[in-house]
């Protein structure tokens, strides 16, 4: 599981640390993709393949299915973490993020998140705002 905030700075080559607690959760390698809100999504190698099994599986026409999949894939990155503990964050998906010289990584339960340190600021001040209304309406529905 992953949880926590970390704040870094982005290196000259492009490079970001891995919160020292996550490495070993990614020994094997991730999954980076563009994330919805704005962020860097980086998924665990089996938590990706369950994402791939539930879009090779799922219910959408077989059209929508292969516009899904093109989106996802096509956009998607495998990196493995080097020597130092650090990633290099794909051109790509640095833009994606509007990341220069400071992130955030933060934990998603099963996921990474990696962040504009403003953007996610923002976002934080948001979900923060939102997520005891949405919790209290998860108990009302126990």
């Amino acid at each position: 599981m992953f949880f926590g905030e970390f704040e870094y700075k982005v290196d000259e080559k492009g490079r970001v640390p891995i919160p020292p607690k996550f490495r070993g959760l990614l020994k094997a390698g991730m999954m980076l993709t563009p994330g919805v809100e704005g962020c860097i999504t980086a998924y665990p190698i089996k938590e990706w393949e369950k994402l791939a099994a539930t879009l090779t599986a799922g219910s959408l026409s077989p059209s929508k299915l292969r516009m899904l999949n093109r989106a996802v894939f096509s956009t998607a990155f495998s990196l493995k973490i080097d020597g130092q503990g650090r990633i290099a964050l794909p051109a790509p998906l640095e833009q994606h993020a509007e990341i220069v010289s400071e992130v955030v990584i933060i934990g998603a339960n099963n996921y990474l998140e990696i962040w504009n340190k403003v953007r996610w600021e923002e976002e934080k001040a948001m979900a923060q705002e939102q997520a005891w209304q949405l919790l209290e309406g998860l108990e009302r529905h126990r």
